[in-house]
């Protein structure tokens, strides 16, 4: 398990995962462009839809002010298409069963959840500048009110 956290500065690990419809999504060709690449637990759930619908919510304010938006998650191609119908969602949400994307970010890993240790995702965002480094990096951030607070970071 890889516990190493990124922080800004440091080079954004590049990946190739596929969509909800198995097309294959790589961070390397959005180069030039500033990318928020969130990780989230699971697709359907209460804290993931209300993030997931936040950003939806922001996505026309972020890509005007150039901003795309990657979602990553370990669910299958087929769950992530139901949740991308189901709440609307307009940007890709990418598959990571083998967590090769969330190892990498260090957002894998060791959490608390009601008060007991587990291994799994981290939810984590990443803003990714267009030279291909980490221009933010923040771990273990709350489902609601991220969103709010990562564009006010930004000032969009």
């Amino acid at each position: 398990m890889n516990d190493a956290r990124l922080a800004p500065g440091d080079a954004a690990p590049d990946f190739t995962l596929p969509d909800a419809d198995g097309n294959e999504v790589s961070l390397s060709a959005l180069r030039g462009r500033r990318v928020i690449v969130y990780f989230y637990p699971a697709a359907m759930t209460p804290g993931c839809t209300k993030e997931a619908c936040d950003f939806r919510d922001s996505l026309s304010s972020l890509a005007a002010a150039g901003f795309a938006v990657l979602g990553i998650s370990p669910d299958a191609p087929s769950k992530l298409a139901k949740f991308r119908d189901r709440d609307g969602l307009t940007f890709p949400l990418l598959s990571d069963p083998q967590h090769v994307a969330l190892t990498a970010y260090g957002a894998w890993g060791e959490k608390m959840m009601y008060g007991k240790t587990s291994v799994g995702v981290i939810r984590s965002t990443f803003v990714v500048g267009p030279d291909g480094r980490i221009e933010r990096a923040q771990y273990g951030v709350k489902a609601t009110g991220h969103v709010a607070r990562l564009r006010q970071e930004l000032g969009v």
